[in-house]
């Protein structure tokens, strides 16, 4: 947490007149979108008013939430966004560690006057005027009810709020099953949905909203894992011709790496995805216990993240790629 000093300062910043802008990561997932909407409800709740501008379009599931829909996308206005930031008294930095994170805004964060406040739980954080990170927090969303508690804030915190908070939370966690999910994490979740968060509305509003070209791709990909290296690693992939024969749409691969983990005996599963626009692949790694894909996607796939989830890239063919993988884990003994 910010030291008292540091919370001083920051309260001192937190004021009508200035200027607020939020920020989170390139391909905003729930907790991106549940941090940063859950810190605007709070400054709302202050009397402040900021902005949320994201670099890219985030998926339909997470529309739901309160104010989603007024959320700034960087690439669909980028006059807008530039002029934004470059105006802001003060930018939240919600959910990644490095400028490179958030694609076309990260050279306007890097240049802009503002106090820039991190708020993030990725390892190596970059350097930020005021730096809150904590790798051990399984969401960006729990450490932003940290923060409304250091702030003396709890009374303030509402519905919206909470609603918010929980979506991070319980995105981030895979339904509070990742092995970082804390008995504090289960309290914060049970004062959120003392303040309104309906764990019944939420889980429906995120997960129970598949579309037919999810469904379709799903039943592709689960027709052909393959498990690798003695049963302990899962391989799932999709090509560019498939996604775009079942229609896909933002966020439809979302949860897909989960189910190679989900198999007996795996301890990996990475699920490879060809650009729908672009010549790369997209990785997301996923583990058990003590394997670390973070410092695997970094040594090898330029990637990072967690120690049990990270994501990565590769400017190899998708076969390629895949064959790559396959002996990196073998030298690795992953």
């Amino acid at each position: 947490m910010f030291t008292p000093a540091e919370l001083l300062d920051i309260n001192t910043l937190l004021t009508p007149e200035n200027n607020i802008v939020i920020l989170t990561h390139y391909n905003p997932d729930g907790d991106a979108i549940g941090s940063s909407l859950g810190l605007k409800h709070y400054l709302k709740a202050k009397g402040i008013s900021a902005e949320v501008i994201v670099p890219n379009d985030f998926p339909k599931f997470l529309k739901w939430m309160p104010e989603s829909k007024k959320v700034i996308i960087g690439e669909y206005k980028r006059k807008f966004a530039f002029d934004l930031i470059s105006g802001a008294d003060v930018i939240f930095c919600l959910d990644f560690n490095s400028p490179s994170r958030i694609g076309i805004l990260g050279d306007w964060l890097t240049r802009a006057r503002a106090k820039k406040i991190l708020i993030d739980h990725h390892q190596q954080p970059e350097t930020f005027d005021f730096v809150y990170s904590d790798t051990v927090i399984p969401a960006t969303s729990q450490m932003i009810y940290h923060f409304i508690e250091a702030m003396e804030d709890e009374t303030l915190v509402n519905q919206d709020i909470a609603e918010c908070l929980y979506t991070g939370i319980m995105t981030d966690t895979g339904g509070f099953r990742f092995r970082s999910t804390s008995a504090t994490t289960h309290r914060i979740i049970a004062n959120l949905i003392e303040k309104g968060a309906d764990p019944s509305v939420i889980t429906s509003n995120t997960w129970d909203t598949n579309t037919v070209s999810r469904l379709h791709l799903l039943a592709l990909v689960l027709g052909r894992i393959e498990v690798v290296n003695d049963g302990k690693v899962a391989v799932l992939s999709l090509t560019r011709n498939e996604l775009k024969e079942y229609g896909f749409q933002k966020g439809d691969t979302e949860g897909f790496v989960n189910y190679g983990l989900s198999i007996a005996g795996v301890r990996m599963a990475t699920f490879f995805m060809e650009d729908l626009y672009d010549d790369f692949i997209k990785i997301s790694f996923r583990s058990k216990d003590d394997v670390d894909v973070n410092q695997f996607s970094r040594k090898y796939f330029n990637g990072g993240g967690h120690i049990n989830a990270a994501g990565g890239k590769s400017n190899e063919s998708l076969a390629d790629t895949i064959e790559t993988f396959k002996k990196r884990v073998e030298e690795e003994e992953m």
